[in-house]
C-alpha cells in the first residue's frame, strides 16, 4: 500500500468534517463534540470564534445509548480510564494524520472540546504533549489520570478552561482541579468561571472565548 493510501486509511477511522481556511492565516480548529453530538455539531461555534480557520471535526467512535462519545464511562460522572486513556492516544495519532493530508500547520492548532469532548481534549494535551498548540476545555471534569503520567506533558501550551458556576453535571471543584493537573505538566492555564451558567454556555462566554482562541491560535510561541 502507498503512503498516500495508509494516510487516506488512517484518517477514515474517525468520520469527520473539513473546512478548508478561508483566509484565517494558517489557523485551524479541532472542533471535539459532547454526548450525543457529530462531527457537525460545534461547526457553527468553530466559525464564530474563530473566522477564517480551517475546521476540523471528528465524531467520537463510541455509542452510549445510541449517542456518539469519544471514549465510555461506566456512569454518570464514572470516567473508564482505561478507555479514556486508549481513545486519547488513538485520536491524537488521528489528528497528525489528518493535519498532515490536509495540511494544516498543528504549531497554529487549537482544541475546541464542549463536555466530553472538553475531557478528551484535555486528556490527550496531558498523555501525548504536541499534538496541538492549546485547547478551549468548556465544561470539562477532573480526569483519573496522574501527575505521574502527565509528566512531560503539555509543556507551554495554552488552555482555556470556561465553567459555569450552576453546572449540575460537573462537580463542584472538578475544573480547578483540573486546571491544576494541567499546570503541574507545564500548561499557560486560565480558568474562568461563569457565575450564572449551567452546562451551556452564555452569551458573554462566547465574546471572550473569541479573543482567546484568537490569540492562542496565534503560533505555539506567542
Amino acid at each position: 500500500m502507498s503512503a498516500a493510501a495508509n494516510m487516506a486509511e488512517a484518517v477514515s477511522a474517525f468520520d469527520h468534517r473539513i473546512l478548508p481556511a478561508g483566509g484565517g492565516e494558517g489557523r485551524s480548529l479541532l472542533l471535539l463534540h459532547g454526548t450525543g453530538g457529530d462531527e457537525a455539531d460545534l461547526l457553527p461555534l468553530g466559525a464564530e470564534v474563530l473566522p477564517g480557520a480551517a475546521l476540523l471535526s471528528p465524531r467520537g467512535q463510541v455509542l452510549e445509548r445510541g449517542m456518539p462519545r469519544f471514549f465510555r464511562r461506566h456512569a454518570e460522572g464514572v470516567l473508564d480510564r482505561e478507555d479514556l486513556i486508549a481513545r486519547a492516544h488513538g485520536l491524537a495519532d488521528w489528528v497528525a494524520a489528518a493535519a498532515d493530508r490536509y495540511g494544516l500547520d498543528r504549531s497554529r492548532m487549537v482544541a475546541l472540546g464542549y463536555s466530553n469532548g472538553a475531557n478528551i481534549a484535555a486528556a490527550m494535551l496531558l498523555l501525548r504533549p504536541g499534538t496541538v498548540a492549546g485547547a478551549a476545555l468548556l465544561r470539562p471534569m477532573m480526569l483519573p489520570v496522574t501527575a505521574a503520567e502527565a509528566a512531560g506533558g503539555p509543556g507551554g501550551a495554552k488552555v482555556l478552561v470556561l465553567a459555569g458556576a450552576q453546572d449540575p453535571i460537573v462537580p463542584a471543584g472538578d475544573p480547578e482541579r483540573l486546571a491544576g493537573l494541567l499546570r503541574g505538566a507545564g500548561a499557560r492555564v486560565e480558568v474562568a468561571v461563569a457565575p450564572r451558567a449551567g452546562h451551556g454556555l452564555l452569551p458573554e462566554e462566547l465574546a471572550a472565548l473569541h479573543g482567546w482562541v484568537a490569540g492562542a491560535a496565534g503560533g505555539a510561541s506567542d
